[in-house]
């Protein structure tokens, strides 16, 4: 670098994008656009192109900015701490421009020398190296008919049909050193899926900049980069773009529970315990050997928001889902006695992280109305999907982690012993209406030696392929949102591996073929069918018919509608025997008609499947005036509509 007059050094020390108002917000928690004042910035200074960099390190004796443009030298760039007590160094070094790599020289005021990636980097090199890339992402849009959809959407009840997945697992190219797909080739391949399968939305393990490929993206060192193993962000932009113009939404996975201790990560930042807790009761997470953000610190706290409002700002996210929110609500969480310590008032509530949770829901909200945030929250926590006027935490939704473990563990029983444990399979009603549930098959539920889905079906092949279809059968018609992780929906019988491709060789075969037809067509019948969504968390569109007949382990139930003709009636046959001449009482005469059966032909089931109509009787039965008899299907779900049309019934048998 050439030397500077003393003029152009002053002007450079003068310049900066921060006003007062900003270091205000700052440092009372309440600003929520960081990523437009800290971190690198592409500008024009006095008629020079150059870049602004910025960055939040109170307890540092000197910090400079590193990079090949100064030849890695500490000190050759040094910047300047404000006056203003605010803890932001900032300095504009002209000739900086766009992928220029760079890292902050950070010398902390105990005198340990430390070179930190930027907190507030659009982009990053790509790992195993570290550093950031000055990036100004751009990108033309085309969603806006998507984004005006969304809009008009809010307050209405709508399908949310999740697809969950990794994205460099999902299908690799084997002939090139089986590497993951790029954002563009997914914007072609993935699109297409998602479009043909009926899914409402993809959700993205985090596609935020990770160090370890093998976290899965939980181990975030990139807040505001989209991983650079896939491409540019405004290739990630584009990927985004291609579904909303396809009808499909975007849900990211958010993780503000914990970070990495990498040396060039937020652990010990500016020599100090910047950015977690000093005390590792509360500082440290023992499960994931990560480190937890200090939710009572102003600029912590203003950081995180930011995060949430940059992905949904810049990126056009639709949701985002809250990974751990339970390992956040709680000071004891996965820790002994003397291992936590007690907030103020004695109790193991973690103050400080419900009201981050909350402030993060208000704001969110506040400024998109029309996305959504989900928790994954496993305890039994009240309100987490109330709004926070009401005490509640604010989300849109909460994973419904009580009905996950029930319904594995009772299709996991062999069906002979199922008629003693129908209570585990019709449990989740009493409860449903708690909350805003999503009913997740999460990635959670097939690793860590859990297997497959289709592995934990018993019986000979055809039971467990008519299991598994029964099962989603089950999840499509039960109150609440659906979430399904990748591989899932085709009957995937390998454990998922992060470093491998997903089986998609198993769709040569018939069984596999008809699990992907029936996540198709249940797809399809949640979208058409009002009934399936209009009250997905309100007893208004569910009643039991009867979850009494555990000999036969058969369970009965309606989704409804505020139109009665758009009523669907749910038959439930959780044994392999068929069942004849079985009896179901209805509220109204009329002629019913399959509108899906999972043991139709086509999925790989036996084929009993009706015809044609069903005429009721009147002869009461389950507490109704109409009923009529019908054959159930083995291992089956079989869904009925009211027919509307002047057509001859078929009489029931």
């Amino acid at each position: 670098m050439s030397k500077k007059s003393t003029k152009e050094k002053k002007s450079e020390e003068s310049f900066s994008l921060l006003t007062d108002f900003d270091i205000h917000l700052f440092k009372t928690g309440k600003h929520f656009k960081l990523h437009d004042k800290l971190g690198a910035h592409i500008v024009t200074h006095q008629g020079e192109k150059g870049t602004y960099f910025a960055v939040w390190a109170p307890n540092a004796r000197f910090v400079s900015v590193i990079g090949n443009f100064n030849h890695w030298k500490d000190g050759a760039n040094r910047l300047n701490p404000r006056w203003d007590e605010s803890g932001i160094w900032e300095g504009f070094i002209a000739g900086v421009g766009k992928g220029e790599i760079y890292k902050y020289a950070i010398l902390s005021n105990s005198g340990e020398y430390l070179e930190k990636a930027d907190p507030f980097a659009f982009y990053a090199e790509v790992a195993p190296k570290t550093a950031s890339v000055v990036w100004a992402p751009e990108h033309k849009w085309n969603d806006k008919v998507w984004l005006n959809d969304r809009k008009k959407s809010i307050g209405q009840s709508k399908p949310y049909s999740v697809y969950e997945m990794h994205f460099g697992s999902w299908r690799r190219k084997v002939e090139e050193d089986n590497r993951s797909l790029s954002y563009r080739e997914m914007a072609v391949e993935l699109v297409s899926y998602i479009k043909e399968t009926g899914f409402t939305h993809v959700e993205f393990l985090p596609v935020m900049e990770h160090p370890f490929f093998g976290s899965w993206g939980y181990q975030l060192t990139g807040y505001f980069a989209p991983s650079s193993r896939y491409g540019e962000p405004e290739e990630f932009m584009a990927l985004v773009d291609a579904l909303h113009q396809e009808d499909i939404g975007v849900i990211l996975d958010w993780v503000p529970s914990h970070f990495p201790g990498d040396a060039h990560g937020l652990y010990k930042f500016d020599g100090t315990h910047l950015f977690e807790h000093a005390d590792p009761r509360k500082g440290f997470h023992p499960d994931w050997s990560s480190y937890i953000y200090n939710y009572g610190r102003a600029e912590v706290r203003s950081f995180l928001i930011s995060n949430a409002v940059f992905w949904l700002e810049y990126y056009h996210i639709d949701g985002l889902r809250v990974d751990a929110v339970a390992s956040m609500l709680y000071l004891d969480y996965s820790r002994k006695q003397g291992e936590w310590i007690p907030n103020e008032f004695g109790g193991r509530e973690n103050l400080e992280a419900i009201s981050f949770l909350k402030e993060f829901n208000e704001v969110v909200y506040g400024n998109f109305p029309d996305v959504i945030t989900i928790a994954e929250e496993s305890t039994a926590w009240p309100g987490v999907s109330r709004p926070t006027y009401l005490g509640g935490l604010g989300f849109g939704q909460k994973w419904m982690m009580g009905w996950m473990h029930d319904t594995l563990d009772y299709f996991q029983k062999d069906p002979i012993h199922r008629k003693y444990h129908q209570n585990e399979i019709s449990f989740s009603i009493i409860y449903a209406f708690t909350e805003n549930f999503m009913l997740p098959l999460s990635h959670d539920e097939v690793v860590h030696g859990k297997g497959s889905l289709i592995g934990r079906m018993p019986g000979d092949e055809w039971q467990r392929f008519a299991n598994l279809r029964l099962m989603y059968g089950y999840m499509f018609t039960h109150p609440g949102t659906k979430l399904l992780f990748m591989g899932g929906e085709f009957g995937q019988t390998a454990e998922w591996k992060h470093d491998s491709s997903l089986d998609w060789h198993l769709l040569n075969y018939d069984l596999h073929r008809g699990v992907k037809e029936t996540i198709k067509d249940l797809n399809a019948l949640y979208k058409s069918e009002l009934a399936l969504y209009q009250y997905p968390f309100d007893d208004r569109g569910f009643e039991w018919v009867d979850y009494s007949d555990r000999e036969n382990s058969v369970m009965i139930y309606m989704r409804k509608s505020d139109r009665k003709e758009d009523n669907l009636l749910v038959i439930c046959n959780f044994t392999p025997a068929v069942r004849e001449h079985y009896r179901i009482g209805v509220p109204t005469r009329g002629a019913w008609k399959e509108v899906f059966n999972s043991d139709d032909r086509k999925y790989g089931g036996s084929g009993v499947t009706l015809s044609g109509l069903l005429a009721t009787s009147p002869v009461k039965y389950h507490g109704r005036d109409y009923s009529f008899t019908i054959t159930l299907p083995p291992l089956g779900c079989l869904v009925l509509k009211l027919n509307e049309e002047d057509t001859q019934f078929v009489i029931g048998s």
